[in-house]
């Protein structure tokens, strides 16, 4: 029995990029999947990301909301709160150890 020997194309990376841009129906892991597989890069690099919320208004609202508190309090932790913004003025033994506290802060 003869093996048959099918015409071989070659998919490149252009192709595969071009083809990724104008479908709608692929899942954002099979999308990755394809560009990987093929080293086809991400569609541009100045477009926005996708919205996890999609179309639905109230759960893009409720994103908001958590992301907000999450930045509110990444700047309380990381000393960047308005009330913190100007250091105190200290005298004496206070001020060397107001020097050192601030110092280690920032090493974290």
């Amino acid at each position: 029995m003869e093996r048959k020997v099918g015409s071989s194309t070659t998919v490149t990376a252009k192709e595969v990029k071009a083809a990724l841009e104008k479908t709608q129906t692929l899942t954002s892991e099979e999308d990755k999947v394809l560009r990987m597989r093929h080293g086809a890069g991400a569609a541009s690099k100045s477009a926005p990301l996708p919205r996890a919320a999609g179309n639905n208004e109230e759960l893009g609202d409720e994103l908001l909301v958590i992301e907000m508190q999450l930045m509110k309090a990444m700047r309380e932790r990381t000393g960047q709160a308005k009330s913190a913004s100007k250091p105190k003025a200290t005298t004496g033994a206070n001020a060397t150890k107001d020097k050192i506290v601030r110092a280690l802060r920032k090493k974290k």
